[in-house]
């Protein structure tokens, strides 16, 4: 897990936290407007040949029914009002083939004009071949106004709900665009490319539009002693998270005549380390803020816990300028020189992360570097850029990173698990079978020799998830759940197991809902709550769950995510009003 992070959640057959899952640009959003989810596997094959079907053209012949050049003035006379309206259309629409769009328009017109009222399929025809000549000339209005008048003649008319759908995002209403779309997505049985990225689009940019103005707002919130034990475990070399040693136990724990003269008074940091201990985590930046004010002997050390709390209940904004204070300081006041050196690689490794979380990998690639040439023998600094690494899809400098440290820490199991997750993956996607099965090998390597890792077994888990040996994996999480009990993201990942190997939705809302028992601050437990609702229909309380999972969100960046899947499920509410439609259900 990288500092600043939740601790690690193997997710989605990555074996990375959810903030990190984010940053893979590219990758579509979960949409939770239908099939995209573990146990949706063939679903719509039928539809292949249209998946990526675009929609610029207007319908109809290009050629007038009544002959090759039109019809003749007598002809028309002959003819009934809906032929001579089919024959507008189809003179406009080689008008429209040949880039005449204004001509083209006026066909469409008198097409609309002739046509009976009572022919509503053609009707709507007519409108939405009036609103493609719109289009080419980027009139979105109008556009917008033909398509409706198509859409209300024929409410699933998937060529009309496009076309206003793309006119609705030139024109920046996203939620209406959003409704469009995913009408569209359902009436295509999430086939088509096109208007699933279009939802993709919307969904991205509406999940940040509301995530930025909520988390400005957002009331801060401390983690489950869970997640902040977890957190902490994965640091090796933090002096901060490192048990009260003698001389620093509180002074009323001290004999009378022994190292009591090393601390005069009461130290606020002293304090804040006692309320780690005893898990009373709500008072440690109060306490940190005492020790600074006054100048304290531990004032560096408090600066560093302060930000690291500030960081865990995602207030970025009061963290950095804690961290950038230790990392530009001296060694004055600090009690010995390898202690400056910790203090500031740790201070880079979580100024480093929290600048990931923001999408800036550049500043956060100085960061860690400038960590590994201030403590070049800190084991936290390679495994921590190990996993940056790996966001950055730089696998061999990650494996590199991961063997640095366990070189220097030959017992950190969650490097040796997490270097053999990073080589199974790149194997995994590069199609690589031996060296698939060389990285299994090594998974079973790091359990046994490792047995009290949960993270190696989890890992493990991911990848027998991948290879289909669901038996096996779900093994593998039951070792987790025995070792950490307290764990909520274990019940939810064999909770998901189970709808993918045994499509036994019983049994996995059973374990997601006792990952919620545990932990009710587990976002990741609600947000799966809430897409397993979707795909069951029950989207007011899908809703439900992401509004829980926003309001713990750690950073902004979750925070969009979630939000996105928010809106894209109460879109399906709109849709299923509307028009009537509902994606396939469980």
């Amino acid at each position: 897990m990288m500092a600043a992070s939740k601790p690690v959640e193997p997710e989605c057959g990555t074996g990375l936290p959810r903030w990190q899952l984010a940053l893979l640009v590219g990758t579509p959003i979960v949409l939770g407007v239908g099939a995209v989810y573990l146990w949706n596997r063939n679903r719509g094959k039928e539809k292949q040949g249209k998946k990526n079907g675009e929609r610029k053209t207007p319908e109809g012949s290009a050629s007038p029914v009544q002959g090759q050049h039109g019809a003749t003035n007598p002809e028309l006379e002959n003819m009934s009002p809906l032929d001579r309206a089919q024959s507008a259309k189809n003179k406009g629409n080689k008008y429209f083939k040949a880039g005449r769009y204004d001509q083209a328009i006026q066909c469409y017109t008198d097409a609309i004009s002739l046509c009976p009222k009572e022919q509503k399929g053609d009707l709507s025809t007519f409108y939405q071949n009036r609103a493609a000549a719109y289009e080419q000339q980027l009139k979105w209005t109008e556009v917008i106004q033909d398509c409706t008048q198509a859409v209300e003649l024929n409410p699933c008319y998937i060529k009309a709900l496009f076309r206003r759908a793309k006119a609705l995002e030139k024109l920046g209403n996203k939620k209406e665009c959003l409704e469009d779309v995913t009408a569209v997505c359902i009436l295509e049985v999430f086939q088509n490319q096109q208007s699933m990225l279009l939802a993709d689009k919307v969904l991205k940019q509406l999940g940040k539009e509301k995530a930025k103005e909520k988390y400005k707002n957002r009331e801060p919130l401390m983690p489950s002693p869970q997640f902040i034990k977890s957190y902490f475990s994965s640091f090796t070399d933090d002096i901060i998270s490192q048990p009260l040693q003698k001389g620093e136990k509180k002074d009323e724990d001290k004999d009378k005549e022994g190292e009591a003269s090393e601390v005069t008074g009461s130290s606020g940091y002293l304090k804040a380390k006692q309320y780690m201990e005893e898990e009373n985590y709500d008072k440690i930046i109060s306490e940190c803020t005492k020790e600074i004010e006054s100048g304290g002997r531990y004032t560096a050390e408090a600066l560093l816990l302060r930000a690291t709390f500030y960081l865990l209940i995602g207030n970025a904004t009061a963290a950095q300028p804690d961290l950038d204070r230790v990392i530009n300081m001296d060694d004055a006041g600090v009690k010995h020189l390898s202690d400056v050196f910790q203090l500031r690689a740790n201070a880079l490794i979580k100024r480093g992360s929290m600048y990931m979380q923001q999408q800036q990998p550049q500043l956060s690639t100085q960061d860690f570097n400038m960590a590994a040439e201030i403590d070049p023998h800190n084991a936290d600094v390679y495994h921590h850029r190990g996993q940056l690494k790996i966001l950055l899809d730089q696998v061999e400098e990650a494996v590199g990173d991961f063997d640095e440290c366990i070189k220097l820490r030959p017992d950190s199991a969650l490097a040796q698990a997490q270097k053999c997750f990073a080589l199974y993956r790149q194997a995994y996607t590069g199609n690589n079978p031996s060296q698939v099965q060389k990285a299994m090998d090594g998974f079973e390597d790091v359990i046994r020799r490792f047995q009290k890792c949960a993270e190696g077994y989890a890992l493990y888990a991911q990848a027998l998830t991948d290879q289909q040996q669901f038996g096996k994996a779900d093994e593998m999480y039951d070792k987790c759940i025995e070792l950490e009990p307290d764990n909520a993201t274990t019940y939810v990942h064999k909770g998901l197991l189970q709808l993918q190997w045994k499509q036994d939705l019983e049994m996995g809302l059973e374990l997601i809902s006792k990952a919620i028992e545990i932990d009710n601050k587990c976002d990741f437990a609600y947000e799966t709550m809430g897409t397993i609702e979707v795909q069951r229909g029950n989207l007011d309380k899908a809703i439900d769950m992401f509004n829980k999972a926003i309001n713990l969100a750690k950073s902004e960046m979750e925070m969009a995510h979630l939000y996105s899947l928010c809106d894209a499920a109460y879109a399906q509410t709109e849709v299923a009003k509307k028009y009537g439609l509902k994606p396939p259900t469980l």
